[in-house]
């Protein structure tokens, strides 16, 4: 029997798609049983337009066999068949593919899709064949042919007796190398277990003969093992399913029968998608923080089917960052595939798929927001953080989708609120949004910082986490509100006595505050009266974009480049401190130089800022007290 070759190009291509192009051998499975469901769609739409024949769905199914001994896997299909010049061009020349060719000829739709588009998934068999056997008969023909390859080297094809129209696979395993083990292709668990990774959702049964084992007849203690078909995938897909068949139950088995997590999600979306691109969603918001998830290891991305087959476990390309919590899948119809499933191509259907499920997810966490604030408060408890982190990466280029979603601590109403809750609320005379910064919400509430604004009767809102304040800088204003921290040198209230006395009293210290700003050298941009202290002896406030929270988290950076707030220490000359100070300004310096250095550490702790000497500062105290 002549052997025939593959053409050149194509004898190059098989090399470099077994070597290179599927990341795992098992992928050839999940292609062969592709290639068995587009067979049996071909009679599906042969009978659309052939009135002689009636597609009965209960008479198609692919069989999967294993014979260990003679280390041979085989995958045989009820679909349409293939007849020798079938053969010839659809295995003979690779990337031809029979169901590209098909689709288009019959303009496939009716919800049964033809899933291989690019011919040369067949050829994935001989990651893990020496040999590889098609024994087909086309629907219609008089006799079967046998079409048989060991690789690269060429081809045969010969009639041969086959009396079911269908095609048979059989592949002749490799036996097991050094580093690669090509026996568990040949066992029951593995077999099951990739279908149901990959094909469960294929339309037409997958049948494997399952081994069981059951009580020997007539005896209650013996067992044995025996033989039994069954069916191993699911076959219809939770997604495809009407939404109003559909339970919470249903969707929380599903997330826990995908692995998604070991928490039970807060919420779900189902999503049917009709328009410029079809597609069907399933998108869950878990209920806890993986414990990786701010890890390098930690990988988002959505399960991506096309038509059912699973194409990537991690498609990262269909969430955006700031909602790489979510957990879910996608399948659609209308995606482009390259010549293997797994590398998918970026295009504008891809692009369109993602932008539609963030706006989906949004939409869920808003009504989340809105109707369950319980449930949404848990989750931004888990998740809030990196919603901030959105806002201030890639330059605030996401804060308009964001904003919203923020929830902070409140001084006034003593739990989490919305920015949009905030300005709702705020008096006609408040210029500024507030915030102050903090450790947590108990250091915040004992800021000296805080007192004008509490005061003036004005909401504060508490940021507690480092990202906090560079989210609010990147978000700059909110409804046209300007945020402004508490510690700020201008804090916009217009003045009042108290401000009229404190410019007094710097007019009438210049020389004190500037003795004082000496001493602290390098340390303070200044030292002032302050209007915002009012029981508080003293306090440092900011100038310039660098807060004093902003610094610390920048220093605790590798590689920091030791950034600086500008810091004025701000004095209450209100508080008998500053009279003591007056005083000894005028008979004794030591004791203002040592005053100065009590007051500057304390403004130092009450920021939580590091002290320099805690030697030097708890002698200073003990001087104090004698």
């Amino acid at each position: 029997m002549e052997k025939k070759q593959f053409q050149a190009e194509s004898t190059r291509l098989l090399e470099m798609m077994i070597h290179s192009i599927y990341t795992q051998k098992e992928i050839f499975l999940r292609e062969l049983i592709s290639n068995a469901s587009d067979a049996i769609d071909k009679i599906y739409y042969r009978s659309l337009t052939d009135d002689q024949l009636v597609f009965d769905k209960d008479n198609y199914f692919i069989k999967i066999s294993v014979d260990k001994a003679a280390r041979e896997l085989t995958i045989t299909d009820t679909g349409i068949g293939m007849t020798a010049e079938e053969l010839e061009n659809n295995l003979g020349v690779i990337a031809k593919s029979g169901s590209l060719a098909f689709k288009k000829e019959n303009d496939a739709k009716d919800g049964y899709n033809i899933i291989g588009q690019f011919g040369v998934g067949f050829y994935s068999a001989f990651m893990v064949a020496d040999v590889v056997t098609v024994t087909s008969k086309a629907l219609g023909a008089d006799t079967g042919y046998k079409w048989q390859s060991s690789g690269t080297d060429g081809y045969t094809i010969e009639p041969y007796a086959k009396d079911e129209v269908g095609t048979t696979i059989t592949l002749k395993i490799k036996e097991n190398t050094e580093e690669e083990r090509y026996d568990e292709f040949l066992e029951e668990y593995r077999l099951k277990a990739i279908i149901k990774k990959y094909s469960d959702f294929i339309r037409y049964p997958i049948k494997m003969d399952v081994t069981k084992h059951q009580p020997k007849e007539g005896s209650d203690s013996e067992f044995e093992e025996v033989q039994e078909e069954q069916t191993v995938n699911s076959m219809v897909p939770i997604w495809r399913k009407n939404k109003n068949e559909l339970t919470d139950e249903d969707y929380e088995q599903f997330y826990v029968s995908k692995h998604y997590g070991f928490d039970k999600p807060l919420a779900h979306v189902h999503v049917s998608a009709d328009g410029a691109v079809v597609y069907q969603a399933i998108l869950y918001i878990p209920e806890s923080i993986p414990f990786d998830y701010y890890s390098k290891e930690y990988e988002k991305g959505l399960e991506l089917y096309a038509n059912g087959v699973l194409i990537m476990n991690k498609c990262a390309d269909l969430l955006p960052d700031y909602f790489s919590f979510v957990k879910g899948m996608v399948d659609s119809e209308s995606l482009s595939l390259n010549i293997s499933r797994e590398m998918l191509q970026h295009d504008r259907q891809l692009k369109l798929i993602a932008k539609n499920i963030s706006s989906k997810i949004k939409g869920q966490l808003q009504s989340m927001q809105k109707n369950e604030r319980e449930k949404y408060e848990k989750f931004y408890e888990a998740f809030g953080r990196q919603l901030k982190y959105g806002v201030y990466s890639d330059f605030g280029t996401h804060k308009d989708t964001l904003q919203d979603l923020l929830m902070f601590y409140s001084s006034k109403e003593k739990k989490l609120v919305t920015l949009a809750e905030y300005v709702e609320r705020m008096p006609e005379d408040q210029k500024y949004i507030y915030y102050a910064t903090g450790e947590s919400n108990e250091r915040i509430e004992k800021l000296p910082q805080t007192e004008l604004v509490s005061d003036k009767g004005y909401e504060i809102l508490y940021f507690t986490e480092d990202i906090d304040e560079f989210a609010i800088k990147m978000l700059r204003t909110y409804k046209d509100k300007e945020f402004r921290s508490v510690s700020s040198a201008d804090l916009g209230i217009e003045p009042d006595e108290q401000d009229k006395a404190a410019d007094a009293e710097n007019e009438d210290n210049q020389e004190l505050f500037a003795y004082m700003k000496s001493l602290l050298e390098g340390k303070v941009a200044s030292v002032k009266a302050s209007k915002r202290l009012k029981s508080h002896p003293v306090c440092l406030s900011t100038e310039g974009d660098v807060t004093i929270e902003m610094e610390k988290v920048l220093n605790a950076m590798p590689n920091s480049q030791g950034v600086k707030a500008q810091k004025v220490l701000e004095i209450n000359v209100n508080h008998d401190v500053f009279q003591s100070l007056k005083a000894a300004f005028g008979q004794d310096k030591e004791k203002v130089n040592l005053y100065t250095a009590v007051l500057y550490h304390q403004a130092l702790l009450i920021e939580g800022l590091p002290i320099e000497d805690p030697v030097a500062f708890t002698n200073d105290i003990c001087k104090m007290m004698v």
